[in-house]
């Protein structure tokens, strides 16, 4: 709980664009007391806990990392709900990717970030890899669940958020598919650094993320948690690993029911040990 507490008093003291002096002074205390909470060293005396939620505005469980968020992040929560897959049943295309170039033919652990509905971990499932995968919605870990279930495979999925959410533990693959918007650019190093830290060598991240482009609309769906991205960015987090494949795509949805484009950067890299 100290490290994880030691996060989130960080991350959230960001957010709302205070220093370690300007939380200090607020609760009463020397920023040395700030700093150590924040690099685990100390925890908050519980009867800070109150003033201390209510100036990083977040709940005292939030805090702790007993809960995934406060509100709503995603505006998929509700399209969840239904009984029809909102994005349908056929897997990504990277998956297959995946299959080629990692086939399970031996143990791999591999990590779905914002699974969704959870197609795509239930696919890896399916095809002998060990999956985890997690997602912020209710809605979309339920599906994934029952998905697993009906297919009659296993999937630990949970509910986490991407800007809180850390690994701890190795996993030969990690996977994403249209999520990395959500991450703050603020965010971005910490998180792949942390990402990369928990692959085992040889192992493969396989991603994408949606750019800005000046010649494509913005996206009908209004997602007041996404940021932008631009052309080559996701490649700057993978100087130091293999690039097994980088491409630029534009491609046509109608995932809203209205019909628009999106760019795309897709990538593959591969995690090798140095000389």
């Amino acid at each position: 709980m100290r490290d994880k507490l030691a996060r989130n008093i960080s991350i959230y003291r960001k957010e709302r664009g205070l220093t370690q002096e300007g939380l200090a002074q607020i609760l009463g205390l020397s920023f040395q007391a700030i700093s150590k909470w924040e690099n685990a060293q100390t925890m908050p005396d519980i009867s800070l806990l109150p003033q201390l939620s209510k100036t990083l505005g977040v709940s005292i469980d939030k805090l702790l990392g007993y809960v995934a968020q406060d509100r709503q992040i995603t505006i998929y929560e509700e399209e969840y709900k239904t009984q029809e897959y909102y994005w349908g049943m056929e897997p990504n295309k990277a998956c297959y990717q995946v299959l080629q170039l990692m086939p399970p033919t031996k143990h791999l652990k591999l990590l779905d970030i914002g699974c969704g509905e959870g197609k795509d971990a239930v696919f890896f499932a399916r095809n002998g890899y060990d999956v985890s995968a997690f997602d912020v919605s209710d809605a979309g870990i339920e599906k994934t669940r029952s998905l697993a279930e009906k297919v009659g495979v296993h999937v630990n999925v949970f509910k986490a958020d991407i800007l809180d959410y850390r690994l701890d533990t190795y996993y030969d693959i990690i996977f994403s598919s249209g999520v990395l918007h959500y991450i703050k650019p603020d965010y971005r190093k910490e998180i792949f650094n942390n990402y990369k830290q928990f692959t085992n060598e040889n192992g493969m991240h396989v991603l994408n993320v949606f750019v800005n482009k000046p010649f494509i609309a913005p996206p009908p769906e209004n997602e007041p948690n996404a940021f932008k991205w631009h052309s080559g960015e996701l490649l700057t987090y993978y100087n130091d690993w293999l690039i097994k494949d980088s491409s630029e795509i534009v491609f046509d949805c109608n995932s809203s029911g209205i019909p628009h484009k999106h760019a795309m950067t897709e990538m593959i890299a591969q995690k090798i040990s140095s000389l």
